[in-house]
C-alpha cells in the first residue's frame, strides 16, 4: 500500500465498497454523535467522510486533530445507508471506517475557518491566503482559470500561432502607464522596466518574419488598484498577425473567445462574427465605449427638440454649446414620482447638475416639470427619437458632449438596473471600431493622441496630409463583453514615413520621435511587414467566467489595494549592502523618513 494515499478524497464510489483504502488531507470538518466521530477529510480532488467509533483504541488521536491538521487515514469502505447518502457529493455513497490514523501535520488554531462562506476582510485573506485558496469557491476559481489558459492554448495553437516568450528586463516606455523599474548593478544609475506589454516586442516578433505570435504575457503597470483591474501585475492573451487587415484579426480572436465562454459557461454567447459599433456610434447609443449590451435600452440625441423652445434651462444651454441626450425608461410611467426624483438625486451625488426628466401616463399624457414648459410638438418629437410612448418614462442629461454623454451612459445603466431591465444568463460581445486617432485636448489647447499612438490612420499619408485631424479613424479596435472591455488592438502603423506624419500633427518633432521609439522605426526601415493585433486579458475573461465581481477571486497570490503583499511582506526594504551593491542612496519623502 502506498504510504499516503490509495486514493484521492473525491475518487471513492459504490463499486469501492469492501476494498481497504488510504486516504490523506486536511480535516475540513468534525461531528461527533455521541458514539461515533464524523470526519470529513478534503484533498485537492474532493472530500470523503470517515468515521470511527468512541471505543476505538485510536479515537483519542481523531478526537485530538484539530480543522485543518493533515490526517493519513486507512480504513475500508463501507456503503452509507440510504437515509445518510449525499447526493450532493461524489463520494457521498460511501464512507472510509477507520483503522488506523496518524497526524502528519497539527494545525494551530486558524485565523479564518475554510469551511463555510463567511467573508472574512481583505487584509485577513490576503495575509492568509494559502488558507483562503482551500475554500471551496476560491479553488474552484484558481482551476477555472488555469483550465481556461490551456483551453486558450490549444485553440490559438489550432489557427496557426506559434507561442514565444518575449523579454521581463527591458527598457522604460515613454507612453502608458507608470514604469516598475529595476536597478542594474553592472550599469549603475541605469534602470531595467518591467514590461507594461510586449507591444515594441509582439511587433519586432512580426518583422523578424514570424507570421502568427501569441504568448499569455505577464504585464506590469504602477498604478491603482480597481474591481478588474489587479496592482502591479496582470496577464493577456498577447498576440500579433502579420499581412492582416482589421476584420482578419476578429475572425482570428472571434473563435477563440466564443469558443471559451462556451466551453466554461452555461450562458448564451453572442455567436461570431460580433457585432461592430463605430465609437461615435457606441458615444451616443450607449454613452460609453465599453457598452453593456444586456439592457436594451439606447441613448437618443433630443437636442433639437429643445434648441429654441420652452424649456429655459436646456435652451439656454444648448445656444452655449451643450447638447441633450433622452434616456428611455421603458414602464416607468407607472412608476411613483419618487423614483424619477432619486434618480435625479443620483445624478446629482456624481457630481452633475442632475436630470431632467418627463412621465407618462397609460393615455400618454406627459407630466413633469419639463413636460409643463415644453410645446406639444417639441413633446411628440423627442418621443419619437427616444422610442417612447405611453407607460413610459425619459430622463436628460444635458451638458457638453463629452459629460453628457457619461453622465446618460451612467444613468444608463442605473435605469436599466432599477428596472430590472437587463438580462440575465448571456455573454454578449461586441466589438467598437473607428476610433478617432486624435482629441483636442483643451487643458493644453492643442491636438493629442485619443487612444493608440502607434495605430494605423485610416486612408493613410493621405488622411494625415488632407484631413483635419479630428476628423481622422485609426484602425483601433476594442472587444467588450457584457460592459467589460477584454482589449484594446490595433493594425499598426508600420510605415516610418507615415508614423513620423502622424506623430508631427500631435506636435512630436521628428528628433523626439526618433529618440524615443528608434528601436521600432529603424526595425521598420527594414522591412515591415502590415500587421495587427490585440491582448484580451486573461483575468478579466475569467472573472466573468466565474462571475465574480472582483479580479482578486481570481488571481492566485494577489496584492491588496495599495499594492502590498500582506502575505510575503512586499514591497519590503533593501539592506545597506543591497543599496551599495546598485551603488542606490535613498531621499525618502518626510513622511515616510524612519525615526
Amino acid at each position: 500500500m502506498h504510504e499516503y494515499r490509495t486514493h484521492t478524497c473525491g475518487e471513492l464510489r459504490a463499486e469501492h465498497v469492501g476494498e481497504t483504502v488510504r486516504l490523506s488531507g486536511w480535516v475540513h470538518r468534525k461531528r461527533d454523535h455521541g458514539n461515533l466521530l464524523f470526519i470529513d477529510l478534503r484533498d485537492h480532488y474532493g472530500l470523503t467522510q470517515c468515521v470511527i467509533e468512541n471505543d476505538s483504541d485510536i479515537f483519542h488521536i481523531a478526537e485530538g486533530a484539530r480543522t485543518e491538521s493533515v490526517l493519513r487515514i486507512t480504513g475500508e469502505v463501507v456503503a452509507r445507508s440510504e437515509e445518510t447518502v449525499n447526493p450532493s457529493l461524489d463520494t457521498g455513497m460511501v464512507e472510509v471506517r477507520i483503522r488506523d490514523i496518524e497526524v502528519l501535520s497539527a494545525a494551530s488554531e486558524l485565523p479564518m475557518p475554510v469551511f463555510g462562506d463567511v467573508n472574512y476582510p481583505e487584509d485577513i485573506r490576503l495575509r492568509y491566503r494559502y488558507l483562503d485558496l482551500r475554500r471551496e469557491k476560491l479553488h474552484q476559481n484558481i482551476m477555472l482559470r488555469s483550465k481556461v489558459i490551456a483551453s486558450i492554448r490549444a485553440r490559438m495553437q489550432e489557427q496557426g500561432f506559434t507561442e514565444f516568450q518575449t523579454p521581463i528586463l527591458t527598457a522604460s516606455s515613454p507612453e502608458g502607464a507608470r514604469d516598475f523599474l529595476v536597478p542594474s548593478r553592472l550599469h549603475p544609475g541605469k534602470f531595467y522596466a518591467l514590461p507594461q506589454a510586449p507591444q515594441q516586442f509582439k511587433q519586432l516578433i512580426m518583422v523578424a518574419g514570424f507570421d502568427r505570435y501569441f504568448q499569455i504575457a505577464p504585464c506590469f503597470r504602477d498604478e491603482d488598484a480597481r474591481a478588474d483591474r489587479s496592482p502591479g501585475e496582470f496577464y493577456q492573451l498577447d498576440m500579433e498577425m502579420s499581412f492582416v487587415t482589421q476584420e482578419d484579426v476578429f475572425a482570428a480572436i472571434e473563435p477563440v473567445l466564443e469558443g471559451i465562454f462556451r466551453e466554461f459557461s452555461d450562458k448564451k454567447v453572442t455567436p461570431a462574427p460580433f457585432p461592430r459599433i463605430p465609437f461615435r456610434e457606441a458615444m451616443l447609443k450607449y454613452g460609453s465605449d465599453k457598452p453593456d449590451l444586456r439592457i436594451p435600452i439606447e441613448i437618443a440625441d433630443v437636442t433639437e427638440a429643445f434648441a429654441g423652445g420652452g424649456f429655459g434651462l436646456f435652451s439656454r444651454a444648448i445656444e452655449g454649446g451643450s447638447v441633450v441626450r433622452a434616456i428611455p425608461a421603458p414602464g416607468a410611467g407607472s412608476r411613483a414620482r419618487s423614483f424619477f426624483d432619486k434618480m435625479n438625486d443620483w445624478a446629482r451625488s456624481t457630481g452633475a447638475a442632475g436630470l431632467g426628466y418627463i412621465i407618462f401616463d397609460q393615455d400618454g399624457v406627459a407630466k413633469g416639470p419639463i413636460a409643463k414648459n415644453l410645446e406639444d410638438e417639441r413633446i411628440a418629437a423627442l418621443c419619437k427619437a427616444a422610442g417612447i410612448g405611453p407607460g413610459d418614462g425619459v430622463f436628460f442629461a444635458c451638458g457638453k458632449e463629452k459629460e453628457a454623454a457619461e453622465l446618460a451612459g451612467a444613468a444608463r445603466l442605473r435605469i436599466g438596473e432599477e428596472l430590472g431591465l437587463r438580462e440575465e444568463g448571456v455573454f454578449k460581445f461586441c466589438w467598437i471600431v473607428d476610433f478617432p486617432l486624435y482629441e483636442f485636448n483643451e487643458e493644453e489647447q492643442k491636438i493629442d493622441f485619443s487612444h493608440n499612438p502607434f495605430s494605423m490612420p485610416q486612408g493613410g499619408m493621405e488622411a494625415l496630409e488632407s484631413r483635419d485631424p479630428l476628423d481622422i479613424l485609426g484602425y483601433q479596435y476594442d472587444i467588450v463583453c457584457n460592459g467589460v472591455e477584454l482589449s484594446s488592438g490595433a493594425i499598426r502603423n508600420h510605415r516610418p514615413d507615415i508614423m513620423l506624419k502622424a506623430f508631427e500633427i500631435a506636435g512630436y518633432d521628428q528628433a523626439e520621435v526618433e529618440e524615443k521609439f528608434s528601436g521600432m522605426l529603424n526595425a521598420f526601415r527594414y522591412g515591415a511587414p502590415p500587421h495587427g493585433g490585440l491582448a484580451p486579458g486573461i483575468d478579466r475573461i475569467v472573472m466573468l467566467l466565474a462571475d465574480e465581481p472582483n479580479i482578486r477571486e481570481v488571481t492566485l497570490f494577489p496584492m491588496n489595494q495599495q499594492a502590498q503583499d500582506l502575505m510575503m511582506g512586499a514591497p519590503a526594504e533593501a539592506s545597506p549592502r543591497q543599496l551599495r551593491e546598485l551603488s542606490l542612496r535613498l531621499v525618502l519623502p518626510e513622511a515616510v523618513k524612519p525615526e
